[in-house]
């Protein structure tokens, strides 16, 4: 799914700063003035600004319906840059926060059946996907793994409101989710949603090579390891309305040298994440280096981030 860059940006209210499991808190975030929220649908996450050059991106996982407050779960992440640490430590309740979008690159498409896969905080984005499978009257299943039952965020509700519908898998109690058992057998129907650590999502794309093209949907916490470059060497980037042509060496990304230029695109993540510089390119062929768009997405060669994607040939055009 494309996105619009119609996103809003907003200063929002931390209303409710709660506990969702070990090491993962829970922030429902509101309008100062108690106005609604812009609408969004199963998938769409949000850019949460949390201090200086310090911007992440969190899944949605409230109720659509609910226009008074977005939801948000962030984990603690020890290892990480200092986001979790931040809303852990440091964030309190009644505080403000910048907040932008929604923005949606893994929006839940109709189908018969599903299989929804979630690893750890990946249960974020599936919350409201079952809860929309479940209301359009679709077939659908659940695995929920994680390291341990304390460490599964809404694990509780989750199996209170679905029940057998969920199967539940803590490492430490049963091992690892069987994929070969979930997804042993290729059906025309069904549509995959996977969310959670690099390791699984690259298992699941591995058990759904025999899949139909188009089965399966991801999104991933970190980007996705890239090959080399198509080209070794820099290429031409023209600007179709501006009129200008930028060069665009090996070492620097697209968006980096139309800022040079006083080009300015609105950014976030500069990792091929989150969606934000997604531009739509007029002529010229894409070499392709995020974690968002589908195969079928790459082949159509009509859209990229340009934060982190690069050139097959000479010479891109965009539509800037």
């Amino acid at each position: 799914m494309h996105s619009t860059h119609d996103e809003v940006d907003l200063d929002l209210l931390v209303a409710r700063k709660s506990a969702a499991a070990d090491g993962v808190v829970l922030l429902a975030l509101t309008h100062p003035g108690g106005d609604p929220l812009p609408a969004w649908g199963p998938g769409a996450h949000i850019d949460l600004h949390l201090g200086p050059d310090l911007v992440r991106q969190y899944s949605l996982c409230g109720d659509p319906a609910d226009r008074t407050r977005w939801q948000v779960a962030v984990l603690r992440e020890p290892a990480g840059r200092g986001g979790s640490h931040y809303v852990h430590d440091e964030l309190v309740e009644g505080s403000m926060m910048h907040a932008r979008g929604p923005r949606n690159h893994f929006a839940l498409l109709p189908a018969e059946r599903y299989v929804f896969i979630a690893g750890g905080i990946g249960i974020t984005p599936i919350i409201p996907m079952v809860a929309a499978a479940q209301a359009a009257g679709s077939e659908w299943s659940l695995a929920y793994g994680g390291r341990s039952r304390s460490s599964m965020a809404f694990l509780g509700p989750l199996v209170a409101t679905y029940g057998a519908k969920i199967e539940v898998r803590p490492q430490d109690e049963t091992g690892l989710l069987d994929l070969h058992a979930i997804l042993g057998e290729p059906r025309e129907d069904t549509l995959i949603y996977c969310c959670g650590p690099e390791l699984l999502i690259r298992a699941v794309e591995q058990h759904c090579a025999a899949w139909p093209t188009g089965s399966l949907h991801v999104e991933r916490f970190a980007p996705k390891v890239q090959g080399e470059p198509a080209r070794s060497d820099g290429f031409e980037v023209k600007l179709a309305r501006k009129g200008v042509t930028v060069f665009v060496p090996p070492d620097r990304s697209i968006l980096e040298c139309l800022a040079d230029a006083e080009v300015y695109v609105e950014s976030s993540c500069q990792e091929g994440m989150c969606g934000t510089c997604e531009t739509t390119v007029l002529e010229g062929v894409i070499d392709h280096r995020d974690s968002i768009l589908t195969p079928h997405e790459r082949e159509a060669n009509d859209t990229m981030m340009i934060c982190c994607s690069r050139s097959v040939t000479p010479q891109l055009m965009l539509d800037l």
